[in-house]
């Protein structure tokens, strides 16, 4: 609307400046003051378009639809759940283990605790956290260690209990990346889908160059997802089975990933839990991992 206003005072403006007299009228005064004017709002929606486009021109209002409605389902998590994470091999042989989640949007951000015990009586631990501009720690109680420390990021990449599911990928932090792109819709199955690409920039602390998500129109769910690593372009795949509402929130009963040339997979099932949990700090203490892991030796 600011630039269809100043646009519609250029005309008049151009035509008086030409004319000789310039400066012995009052209304060539004026126009004076208004080119200055004009020129000052010019650009200042220059640079509000650079530090925010969406506020200098008309945002794209499905962007702005499935950003909203997948930033605000991470922000209102509030669960447990207890599940199976499995390994399955090219040739069809399984590893499986048992896990414990826990997840809660407080004020400051995203906390989800995660514990995976093994086979035998191992047990690894996590807790992500994720602010509300996407940053995210990790801090792990590993199989042998006797206290939880901070994950170095050299390691987010790396196969969480040897499946296809990474540290960092516990956790949907590209949702809340700057660089967001609306590309064109396609279906996913028989669903309709939203697809959104979100891309990675120098401030964002992950092994992804790129996340493309294909998210369905009608409940703002993912049901596909695609990320591309930084530096070699390999892509990890995401599918998401058994979508389901429980107390109002959309959810997957199982998450199955894989690497792009790489046989095998791997597969995350809900088997259990409580979609409103009531979960307060105290619940996200990876000191209380360690004691019940004293407990039980």
């Amino acid at each position: 609307m600011a630039v269809y206003i100043a646009m519609t005072f250029l005309p008049r403006v151009v035509m008086l400046s030409r004319s000789r007299k310039f400066g012995r009228y009052p209304e060539a005064r004026w126009a004076n003051r208004a080119f200055g004017t004009i020129q000052v709002s010019i650009a200042l929606l220059v640079l509000l378009s650079l530090v925010h486009p969406s506020r200098a021109f008309a945002a794209n209002p499905d962007l702005e639809t499935v950003l909203t409605g997948s930033r605000q389902r991470i922000e209102k998590l509030d669960y447990r759940a207890t599940g199976r994470l499995t390994r399955v091999e090219g040739d069809g042989k399984r590893t499986s283990y048992k896990f414990v989640a826990k997840a809660h949007w407080f004020p400051d951000g995203l906390r989800l605790l995660f514990e995976i015990s093994g086979p035998g009586s191992e047990k690894t631990s996590l807790l992500l956290q994720m602010s509300a501009s996407g940053h995210v720690t990790i801090e792990a109680l590993l199989p042998g260690e006797k206290a939880a420390s901070v994950l170095p990021f050299e390691r987010w990449n790396g196969p969480l209990v040897g499946t296809d599911f990474s540290y960092e990928d516990m956790v949907e932090s590209y949702f809340f990346w700057k660089n967001q792109e609306l590309l064109a819709p396609e279906k996913y199955g028989a669903r309709d889908c939203f697809v959104l690409k979100s891309r990675s920039g120098s401030q964002d602390r992950t092994y992804y160059d790129s996340v493309t998500s294909w998210i369905d129109r009608g409940i703002l769910f993912p049901v596909h997802v695609v990320k591309t690593l930084r530096g070699t372009g390999q892509q990890k795949e995401f599918v998401y089975y058994g979508l389901r509402q429980v107390g109002g929130a959309w959810s997957a009963s199982q998450v199955e990933a894989s690497l792009k040339g790489k046989p095998g997979s791997s597969i995350l099932v809900i088997e259990g839990g409580s979609g409103k949990a009531n979960l307060g700090r105290k619940d996200f203490d990876l000191g209380q991992s360690n004691a019940q892991r004293e407990k039980v030796k």
